[in-house]
């Protein structure tokens, strides 16, 4: 028969009230860490894992413990990270002054007392099995009952004893701690900040801890599947020195996507691995800090596995694998005749630069492979480890286009063989480890900055100074005619971002134009080189240099420009900024006296040409998705782009990120995001960034669908309503002004109906983009 949770929660209660006088050990025993590097198989018709606990979990707790950023590194998307525990050490800690032990689930250690020895504490019971043990040991049961018993305070806002900022000091208590911390702090019960579990849910993950936390076990491949991982890896492991290099290539660039056969209709996601043992054979995981490190090993083999965690919005990047991907492959790697006499060293000054480790692989070939799936690829950029914190994102705009130049182009007119020899020379900042030095390194990285844009200036000049070749809209990438990828737009969310395909919004401030040499820099830089453990150091120059990196690509895009508004157009995008910084963008460092070949029309602002221009070079592969010309209710259509049109400084009230579902109109309730595009004099200043705002030039993108990772408010309203809404957003002066807006259309995260909005919310997000969709991130969900 099945205890009610009013009696579970008494038992809890009475438990930690004994413990206030016997200890844990003596009343229960002693912990046993391996307690759970077996895990028990659920008996037949008890609580599963897969089909009655992880939905729970889903929904209510990976909202907030799903990542590197998950408070107390608590990973609830697998049942192995749960088994794992918590640890009181922050992974983002940009104080650091030595680089810290990786703490990567399934991948830095593989059972629970392998991690007990780095640190972990457990949050399931570890000591005697009885059923009192079971929940009074089990912090993860602790803190659930902690909210039932202290269930948010009445009003829509919570209090100043509630802290949601993103680099509040953590607390994190054992279970051996938890009765005085629950003592100092009743209102920390979890979901933190947000409305307790329903009744149903807590027995349900009441019988599971009593039964011992069962867990039935990893799904086993399907026939498809199966017989897709042995394709796969016999191609990915071939025998020639061609092709274990262009298995390293692929693998140090796709490790962090989410892998998916389209032969399966399931789509499962896959992650690609480095393993001591070959195909066949028990995958063994070679655990290094970088994708690039020396395995270690003197025979390695490249293999898949099913992802065991749940999949977020915040790092979800699937990849699609199928017969036509392979055959490109072949043509861009193994069809070329190009002999690779021996593989490169894993030398750190050559494994973390591509020019060097790959420069046996054509380079038409590595070009054609990141063009081919961009977006891919630039959301590794912002989808990484990296991206977590204002520090991380502050060297970007908030919203720009992206466009590439054209692989046929690339190497004959924009940078030759010259070029590649010279950034071949290049340091990135990987190169100086994970304890790097700031300035001394950083020094040296400006200093061959400056050779390269030197050079490459010349090579420009010496291509469309004399006529060798014309500066016109042929350069720029067209998607072959067919991909979709050809056009992205990336928006800043403060302290995260997002990419997608197609020109989205109104045209802004700056874009960039990226060509191979760039795209492969960014990548190491802030994907395979970058080392969310390393110290102060490490990511201090990793955000200094990619200021480089976001100056080049703007470059790019200067001088398609006439030459006449290249440097008016600079000094424009960086207002206020130092002359140095000027010089990487159009300048000293950087230059091209040579005249555009884009036809212009005198007197019109060259640059909203120049984006008209780019749109019909571009139009057969624009993606439409986020154009609201696609919403079919024309009413819904017009008020929609009325709200996009707002702009200004009442937008500064609003947040970075909104989700907006619209009731009334026709079918099912609609979905927009509304996207604050905060405008900056510049963004070359490191944490001055609030000098640097310019609220007047506030923009507002308005778009079907989703757009973002982190929603900082949920909005509702009817189709009647959105005119309200729209004239609340545009009168907007103080922060009373956003109360009373949020009083009439927000959906708190106080409001009783809170888990009904996101479980909808996240339906609908499934419902939208099927392959794409994640589970959205509570933990920048504002409490105003």
């Amino acid at each position: 028969m099945r205890t009610t949770f009013t009696a579970l929660a008494l038992l809890a209660l009475v438990g930690c009230a004994t413990l206030a006088r016997d200890s844990f050990d003596e009343r229960f025993g002693n912990a046993d860490p391996a307690r759970y590097d077996q895990a028990m198989a659920p008996v037949p018709g008890g609580v599963s894992w897969r089909a009655d606990v992880q939905p729970i979990l889903q929904r209510r707790c990976v909202v907030c413990h799903g990542c590197y950023d998950a408070p107390c590194q608590l990973k609830l998307g697998a049942w192995e990270g749960a088994a794992r525990g918590a640890s009181s050490q922050p992974v983002y800690d940009a104080d650091r002054l030595r680089e810290a032990a990786p703490t990567r689930l399934f991948v830095d250690a593989q059972l629970p007392s392998q991690w007990r020895a780095k640190g972990f504490f457990p949050v399931l019971n570890e000591r005697s099995p009885t059923p009192e043990a079971q929940l009074v040991g089990s912090l993860l049961y602790q803190t659930l009952v902690l909210k039932q018993q202290h269930p948010l305070p009445p009003g829509p806002v919570l209090g100043e004893g509630f802290d949601f900022s993103l680099d509040r000091t953590q607390t994190c208590p054992r279970v051996e701690q938890f009765e005085a911390y629950a003592r100092r702090e009743p209102l920390a019960g979890m979901p933190y900040g947000l409305p307790g579990l329903s009744t149903h849910e807590m027995q349900t993950l009441a019988g599971w801890l009593q039964a011992g936390a069962p867990f039935e076990g990893d799904l086993p491949l399907s026939a498809v599947q199966r017989q897709q991982v042995q394709v796969w890896e016999a191609f990915l492991n071939g025998s020639s020195n061609k092709e274990r290099l262009m298995s390293r290539y692929l693998y140090e660039h796709l490790y962090l996507g989410h892998l998916h056969f389209e032969a399966d209709a399931t789509h499962r996601p896959f992650r690609l691995l480095r393993s001591r043992t070959p195909p066949g054979q028990p995958l063994q995981i070679i655990a290094t800090r970088r994708p690039y490190d020396d395995p270690g090993v003197a025979r390695w083999w490249y293999r898949l596995e099913p992802e065991r965690e749940l999949l977020l919005a915040k790092t979800h990047m699937p990849y699609g694998l199928n017969a036509a991907r392979m055959d490109k492959y072949r043509r861009w790697f193994l069809a070329p005749e190009v002999q690779v006499a021996t593989l490169p060293s894993y030398d750190v000054e050559v494994a973390s630069n591509p020019f060097r480790a790959f420069q046996q692989l054509p380079v038409d070939g590595r070009y054609r492979f990141l063009l081919d799936e961009a977006q891919f690829f630039i959301m590794n950029f912002i989808k990484g480890p990296v991206c977590r914190g204002q520090m991380a994102v502050d060297v970007i705009e908030d919203q720009f286009w992206v466009v590439f130049v054209d692989p046929r182009a690339n190497r004959q007119a924009i940078e030759g063989d010259l070029l590649l020899r010279q950034a071949r020379q290049l340091t990135l900042p990987a190169e100086h480890g994970s304890d790097s030095e700031v300035l001394s390194a950083w020094v040296a990285m400006a200093r061959q900055e400056r050779s390269f844009l030197q050079t490459k200036s010349q090579v420009l000049q010496k291509n469309f100074g004399t006529g060798q070749a014309s500066l016109d809209l042929s350069l720029i990438w067209d998607g072959d005619g067919h991909n979709r990828n050809a056009a992205l737009t990336v928006f800043r969310h403060f302290d995260n971002a997002s990419v997608v395909k197609g020109f989205v919004g109104a045209p802004p401030k700056t874009a960039w134009v990226i060509d191979y040499s760039l795209f492969e820099r960014i990548y190491y830089l802030l994907v395979a080189g970058y080392d969310v453990y390393g110290n102060v150091g490490h990511q201090l120059n990793s955000r200094l240099y990619m200021d480089f990196m976001r100056m080049e690509g703007e470059f790019n895009f200067l001088v398609f420009l006439p030459q006449a508004v290249r440097e008016s157009t600079a000094l424009y995008w960086y207002r206020g900024a130092a002359d140095e910084a000027r010089e990487y963008v159009y300048g000293k460092n950087a230059y091209l006296d040579a005249e555009s070949a884009v036809p212009y029309r005198p007197g019109a602002d060259a640059q909203r040409q120049l984006y008209q221009l780019l749109g019909q070079h571009l139009a057969p592969v624009l993606d439409a998705r986020f154009d609201l010309s696609g919403v079919s209710d024309a009413g819904m259509r017009a008020e929609l782009q009325a709200m996009s049109q707002v702009k200004g400084a009442a937008l500064s009230w609003l947040p970075e990120t909104s989700v907006l579902r619209i009731e009334g109109g026709r079918g099912a309730p609609q979905y927009v995001t509304l996207l604050r595009n905060t405008a900056h004099a510049n963004v070359t200043h490191l944490a001055r960034e609030k000098k640097e705002l310019l609220p007047d030039e506030n923009t507002l993108t308005v778009v079907p669908g989703f757009i973002g990772a982190y929603p900082n408010a949920m909005f509702r309203a009817s189709v009647g309503d959105l005119a309200a809404l729209r004239t609340a957003i545009a009168g907007m002066a103080t922060e009373a002004d956003y109360r009373k807006l949020a009083d009439r259309f927000a959906m708190r995260r106080t409001n009783p109906q809170f888990w009904g909005f996101s479980d909808a919310l996240n339906d609908a997000y499934v419902g939208w983009a099927p392959l794409e969709a994640g589970l959205f991130d509570y933990g920048r969900l504002e409490n105003r």
